[in-house]
């Protein structure tokens, strides 16, 4: 998401990022929080201690599971698996009615929403995601990226097919008008502990639930597919969020309106978008195909390219390159073989064979070491050979790459 357990092998990534991660280099201007635009957000965190004045009773607390369920599914039925990833079809009508329900919850318009999940998807988890914990920390991809220069515009070339709706957009413009009337709404019909409990509680809750998905479904839990970046299944997230914990499904096959692909992985947006199906309010309702489920799919070229770069960067390319370097250093060229040869007795040629057997040049990665170590890395795929091949190309290319440069 964008604001925010099998019986096969379950394999964490060599590269986890830490709860504490800190960024490799420092962040561009534009990439920096602007900690002045996060007081309106801090704000409405304090405002939820209004309740020590308003009192909390339970139809408060009734209100705010309402409007938390109702609210999340705007994000998750609408802003991720409608408007992001188009994994069903509807009307204008329920379509602008999911992005009013969706902004409602304060997380921005939903072409921006929309626009912004989509460039993460591009780049997960390399130095231009958005909000990878990898490379930028867990605090940044939680919450900071969202209070930056950078992000406060989203790209709306990636996202022709919502900017054709004039509603959309004028909504989109106009973000924080759902939250302003669901919140004056709370306080004419419950008063002013509806509005503290019922809508601000319910808000911060919301905000944090989806948060988690950028930050913490990309450090805890398990893997189930080869997906080339760091998401993770949670079920705690799953539960919290109606179903957006099952991540990792999610980035095996993002166009799937279910994301959890087994019976027992509940996903409570899936059911919610199946009901409506029933009652003709959506259609074309897209599954992951059983293969997919299964993991029989062969694996995409940008997946297999990342996996293999990270297999290849676990070995140590400078140590190997040294070793190299120093064996050509002490082996004769097959010029002054050759010469040695031609100058040489018949005795003498059988010492210089001697020779030439006996030279040992350093020991590169075999194909089956490289084979082991990514069967240690990562879960199983289909396409193991595949990433194999790809990063022993990439580590002897990285290896002639230093040769070719002087040594220090």
């Amino acid at each position: 998401m964008t604001a925010p357990l099998d019986t096969g092998r379950q394999n964490s990534p060599p590269a986890t990022p830490s709860l504490n991660a800190k960024p490799l280099a420092a962040k561009p201007l534009d990439e920096k929080i602007n900690y002045a635009s996060m007081i309106p957000f801090i704000l409405v965190h304090v405002a939820c201690l209004g309740a020590i004045w308003t009192g909390v009773a339970w139809q408060d607390v009734v209100l705010a599971l309402v409007l938390y369920g109702a609210r999340m599914f705007g994000i998750t039925g609408g802003y991720h698996r409608y408007f992001s990833h188009r994994s069903y079809k509807t009307g204008r009508v329920v379509q602008f009615l999911l992005a009013f329900l969706a902004q409602s919850s304060a997380q921005r318009g939903a072409l921006w929403w929309a626009a912004t999940h989509r460039h993460h998807h591009k780049y997960s988890d390399t130095v231009h995601d958005v909000h990878s914990p990898r490379h930028k920390g867990f605090f940044y991809a939680h919450v900071g990226w969202i209070f930056t220069a950078k992000h406060d515009k989203a790209d709306y070339r990636a996202i022709g097919d919502l900017t054709k709706y004039p509603e959309l957009v004028w909504l989109d413009r106009h973000y924080y008008v759902p939250p302003v009337l669901l919140g004056f709404a709370t306080w004419a019909l419950f008063g002013w502990s509806g509005l503290v409990v019922g809508f601000l509680w319910s808000t911060v809750a919301l905000y944090h639930a989806t948060f988690c998905i950028n930050s913490l479904a990309h450090v805890l839990g398990r893997p189930r597919y080869l997906t080339g970046d760091d998401s993770r299944n949670n079920w705690a997230l799953a539960i919290a969020t109606m179903g957006e914990g099952w991540h990792n499904n999610h980035h095996h096959y993002q166009s799937a309106a279910r994301q959890g692909f087994r019976w027992w992985e509940v996903d409570t947006s899936y059911y919610i978008i199946k009901a409506l199906q029933a009652l003709r309010l959506v259609w074309d309702v897209h599954e992951p195909p059983a293969s997919v489920v299964r993991n029989e799919q062969r694996l995409g070229t940008k997946v297999i390219e990342a996996a293999a770069a990270q297999l290849a960067a676990s070995f140590q390319v400078d140590k190997l390159t040294a070793q190299v370097r120093e064996a050509l250093a002490h082996t004769p060229t097959l010029a002054e073989i050759e010469e040695r040869v031609r100058q040489a007795s018949e005795s003498a040629k059988v010492r210089v064979e001697a020779l030439v057997a006996n030279i040992h040049l350093p020991h590169l990665p075999t194909t089956d070491e490289l084979r082991l170590r990514a069967s240690k890395m990562f879960v199983r795929t289909p396409s193991m050979d595949d990433i194999v091949e790809r990063a022993r190309q990439i580590l002897v290319a990285n290896i002639c790459r230093q040769l070719a440069t002087a040594p220090a």
